[in-house]
C-alpha cells in the first residue's frame, strides 16, 4: 500500500522563504545569473523530483519571485509529461488571493521555468511545528483555506495533496495554497463519476482512497482540510503511527481523539470533516454555513482576471465554424494583457509542444513570441501576405490580420496579443490544408526575423 500512494514532490512548497531547506544547506547560495534578461537568479530555496526552486528578482520591477526550473530530460525520462501539462493547464485557471500566483512560464530547449509568487512568510508547517494555534487563529487560516479550495472546485480542480507543507504564508501572513503537481481536473473523472489515481500524502489521505474503488476529488480535499484543521488546533496529527498499516487502519476507521482544549463546537465540526463516509461528510457549501466556521467570517471578494479560455472563445470557435465572424467580433482584445503562462511559446529553440500537446492532436494553429512592436508585426504580416500567390487580400481589423484566399474565403488569421511589457504572442490559425500551406510554406519563412529567441539560461541548473 505505501508504494502505491504517490507523495507530493514538494516543488512549489519551496516557493517559500524557508532557509532551513536541506537542499539549500547542501548547495548553498547560487551566484546571481540572468534568465532571458528578465530575472536575476539568486539562492536555491529547495528541490523536488525533477525541479529546483530559486529565489529571483524581476530585473524591471525589482519584485522578488520564486522560479521553479524543471528539467525537460527528467520530466520525459520519469514519465511526468502529463503532470507538467496538467499543472500548467490548472494554474491557468486559478486567480485567487489565497492561491500562489504563477506569473509566467518561460522555456528553453532543456528547461521549463515557472515564475511564481514568492511567499515570504514560509510554510505554515514551520509555524505550527513551533506550537499549536489558538482556536481563533485556526479558524482564520481554515477560512482562507476553504475559500481557496472551494474556488478550485468551482473551476473543476481538485488539489489531492493538501497539507501544511503545501500551505505558504505571504508577507502579511495570509495563506497561499501551493503545489498543484498532483491535482486532477474534472476531465479525469471516469464514467462512474469518480477519480481512481492513488495519490496524496499518507497522513492526510482520505479513507476512500485506501479502498481503491474510486473517490470524489472534492470530498478527499475536504478530508485533508479536516486533518489540517486538527493539526493547527492540536499541534499533532489525528492519525499517525510508525507502522503505516496501523495508521491506515486508524484512518479507515476514523479513530482520532481531540485534545482536551478543543471546544465542543470545534469537536463537532472536526467530526463532520473527518467523517469516514464520503456520502455523509460535510461539503464545502455546508462548511460555509457551519456556525463554528462562520464566526468572524468575511467572504473574500476579488476580481478575477480575464481567463484566456473564455477570452479565446470568439477566436477559437469550433473549427467547422472558423469564419470571418469569429474573428471580427474580437477586435478589441489587443488592449487586454495576457499572462505568460496562458500561452506557451512554440518558437524554435524552446518548443514545449512535446510536453503539452499530445502527438496525435491535429494542429491547426501555431504560436510564437516576438519582441517587435504590435504594429510592426501586423504590418509585416500584411505586407508579406499581400504579395503571395493564392492570397487575394490581407485585411486588418484591430489586432487581427485576416488572410483571404482566391474566393475571398478566410484561410488563415494572425492575431497579436500582449504577453509581457516587452513581449508579444503571435497566434496563427488556419482552416484545413490550404490555410496551412499558405502559412507554413509561404508566409512563415518570410517572418522568421520576428521570432523572439532568448539566450541560453542559467548555467549550472538542473
Amino acid at each position: 500500500m505505501p508504494s502505491e500512494i504517490e507523495e507530493g514532490h514538494g516543488d512549489d512548497a519551496a516557493a517559500s522563504s524557508s532557509s532551513s531547506s536541506a537542499a539549500a544547506a547542501e548547495e548553498g547560495g547560487l551566484p546571481e545569473v540572468n534568465l532571458m534578461g528578465r530575472y536575476e537568479i539568486g539562492r536555491l530555496l529547495g528541490r523536488g523530483a525533477f525541479a529546483k526552486v530559486y529565489y529571483a528578482r524581476n530585473v524591471r520591477t525589482g519584485q522578488g519571485v520564486a522560479i521553479k526550473a524543471v528539467s525537460k530530460q527528467k520530466v520525459v525520462k520519469g514519465g511526468f509529461e502529463a503532470h507538467v501539462k496538467r499543472e500548467i493547464a490548472i494554474m491557468r485557471r486559478l486567480r485567487h488571493p489565497n492561491i500562489v500566483r504563477l506569473f509566467e512560464v518561460l522555456a528553453t530547449r532543456t528547461k521549463i521555468y515557472f515564475v511564481m509568487e514568492f511567499a515570504k512568510g514560509g510554510e505554515l508547517f514551520a509555524k505550527v511545528a513551533k506550537g499549536r494555534f489558538s482556536e481563533d487563529l485556526c479558524r482564520r487560516y481554515f477560512q482562507q483555506l476553504v475559500s481557496a479550495v472551494g474556488y478550485c472546485h468551482s473551476r473543476g480542480v481538485f488539489h489531492r495533496d493538501l497539507k501544511p507543507e503545501n500551505l505558504l504564508l505571504d508577507e502579511n501572513w495570509a495563506l497561499r495554497v501551493s503545489d498543484f503537481g498532483l491535482s486532477a481536473v474534472r476531465d479525469q473523472v471516469r464514467a462512474d463519476g469518480l477519480l481512481h489515481t492513488l495519490c496524496g500524502t499518507p497522513t492526510y489521505v482520505a479513507p476512500e482512497i485506501l479502498t481503491k474503488r474510486g473517490y470524489d476529488g472534492a470530498k478527499v480535499d475536504v478530508w485533508s482540510c479536516g486533518v489540517i484543521l486538527f493539526v493547527l488546533n492540536a499541534g499533532y496529527l489525528p492519525f499517525n503511527d510508525h507502522n503505516l498499516m496501523v495508521m491506515y487502519r486508524k484512518i479507515y476507521k476514523g479513530e482520532f481523539r481531540c485534545p482536551k482544549w478543543t471546544s465542543p463546537e470545534l469537536r463537532r465540526f472536526l467530526s463532520r470533516l473527518l467523517d469516514t463516509n464520503p456520502e455523509t461528510r460535510i461539503t464545502v457549501d455546508e462548511i460555509l454555513s457551519d456556525p463554528w466556521f462562520r464566526k468572524g467570517y468575511k467572504e473574500i471578494k476579488f476580481a478575477e482576471e480575464d481567463d484566456f479560455d473564455a477570452e479565446e472563445d470568439n477566436f477559437d470557435a469550433e473549427e467547422d465554424d472558423f469564419d470571418a465572424k469569429d474573428i471580427s467580433e474580437d477586435g478589441d482584445s489587443a488592449s487586454k494583457s495576457l499572462n505568460a503562462f496562458d500561452i506557451i511559446s512554440f518558437s524554435s529553440g524552446f518548443d514545449l509542444s512535446g510536453l503539452i500537446r499530445d502527438s496525435g492532436e491535429p494542429v491547426r494553429s501555431e504560436r510564437f513570441v516576438s519582441a517587435e512592436a504590435p504594429e510592426r508585426v501586423l504590418e509585416r504580416v500584411g505586407e508579406v501576405a499581400a504579395g503571395e500567390e493564392g492570397v487575394t487580400a490581407a485585411r486588418r481589423k484591430g489586432d487581427v490580420v485576416r488572410v483571404e484566399g482566391q474566393s475571398g474565403e478566410l484561410v488563415a488569421a494572425v492575431r497579436v496579443r500582449r504577453l509581457t511589457a516587452d513581449l508579444l504572442v503571435v497566434e496563427v490559425r488556419w482552416r484545413d490544408e490550404p490555410g496551412r500551406g499558405i502559412w507554413k510554406d509561404k508566409l512563415r519563412p518570410q517572418l522568421d526575423d520576428l521570432v523572439y529567441r532568448p539566450d541560453e539560461p542559467i548555467s549550472g541548473g538542473s
